[in-house]
């Protein structure tokens, strides 16, 4: 009943709250797409390359939210940009892995099939490979952005809104009631997005794949 009432009385806040934590998602994970969708179609024509541009992004993955935010807010202050700053870096790898792998195994046959008809590369890459590695991709924007509504609460802690904010108040006072109104709406925007975007993964894989998976 406490917590029911405290959630009640602020409900406008909380309200405000999610909308900021929802645009920081939406902005780093919009960014990362950006990035790392021309960059994965670029590593599967220069494969050598791949193997170590794909283990330095994992290695900057490793790196924990803190450490990042904390060089963020040396170099850039506080405030939102900072946090977007990180947040589109943490976005990159999953979609960056999944666009590189989505698109090298496609098989051969159809590629083979599509230069036989006389499509040019870009014609094979653009109407065969991406179409088909397009599941693939979606499911990696699809963890990335479950990922960042996690992080994203750690931007709090440098002024850039959101759900932190409430998290980080209610462990600065031993506040369980803030703690639960940042944690609770998080883990349901993780849902949410996590849902969504599956359905949309859905909708866009073939029936034949479908199947086959």
């Amino acid at each position: 009943m406490k917590l029911i009432n405290f959630f009640t009385n602020n409900s406008q806040a909380m309200l405000i709250s999610v909308g900021q934590h929802i645009a920081l998602v939406l902005v780093s994970v919009g960014i990362g797409i950006l990035i790392a969708i021309p960059l994965g179609i670029l590593l599967t024509r220069h494969k050598k390359i791949a193997v170590y541009v794909l283990a330095v992004a994992g290695m900057v993955q490793t790196i924990p939210g803190l450490v990042m935010l904390g060089f963020a807010l040396i170099l850039m202050g506080i405030g939102t940009l900072p946090a977007l700053a990180v947040l589109s870096i943490y976005s990159i790898l999953p979609i960056l892995r999944n666009t590189y792998t989505g698109i090298i195994e496609v098989l051969p046959s159809y590629k083979d099939a599509a230069k036989g008809i006389g499509m040019t590369k870009s014609q094979v890459l653009f109407k065969v490979e991406f179409p088909l590695a397009l599941p693939a991709i979606v499911s990696g924007i699809r963890i990335s952005a479950v990922y960042i509504v996690s992080w994203a609460t750690l931007a709090g802690m440098i002024g850039a809104g959101g759900l932190g904010d409430w998290i980080w108040t209610g462990l600065a006072t031993y506040n369980t009631d803030y703690i639960l109104a940042g944690a609770i709406p998080s883990a349901i925007l993780a849902f949410a997005f996590s849902a969504l975007i599956g359905l949309v993964q859905k909708l866009i894989t073939p029936k034949g794949l479908r199947r086959n998976a």
